[in-house]
């Protein structure tokens, strides 16, 4: 059983620890008391809680086999006579695509609009990230 600590779930959700802290003391995500006293919030249980929170499919998922869909904000769009680097910030994470200058245009893709970047890939690199001193877990 993996277990985080308020703050690294904080982390892990992209969100702050008072947020986290408001989510337990309400009842909405269960979280136990290791011995030091800290409040531990079991890996499965937060994992089920993100799934509920997730937004659903958007309105065009159901056109495409792409399932990796992060809407977000375009914070950088930079072109040359032919490509284009286009930058969204989807949460707390980046999306850089290249593409054609055309395209770009074509979606008039600018600062401050909001995009989707659809992902579609056959591969995939997952790693597992370090366990966090004092985090308890398998």
């Amino acid at each position: 059983m993996s277990g985080y600590r308020i703050g690294e779930a904080a982390e892990l959700l992209g969100v702050s620890a008072d947020t986290v802290r408001r989510w337990v003391d309400s009842g909405r995500l269960p979280a136990a008391r290791d011995t030091q006293g800290h409040r531990v919030i079991d890996g499965v249980e937060l994992a089920a809680f993100v799934r509920a929170q997730a937004a659903g499919p958007d309105e065009r998922a159901e056109f495409s086999s792409a399932r990796n869909r992060l809407r977000g904000i375009v914070t950088a769009v930079t072109k040359d006579a032919v490509m284009a680097q286009v930058d969204i910030q989807a949460g707390p994470f980046r999306i850089v695509s290249l593409m054609s200058r055309e395209a770009v245009d074509e979606l008039d893709l600018q600062v401050g609009a909001v995009a989707v970047a659809v992902i579609k890939s056959t591969t995939v690199v997952v790693e597992r990230a370090p366990v966090a001193r004092g985090r308890t877990g398998s």
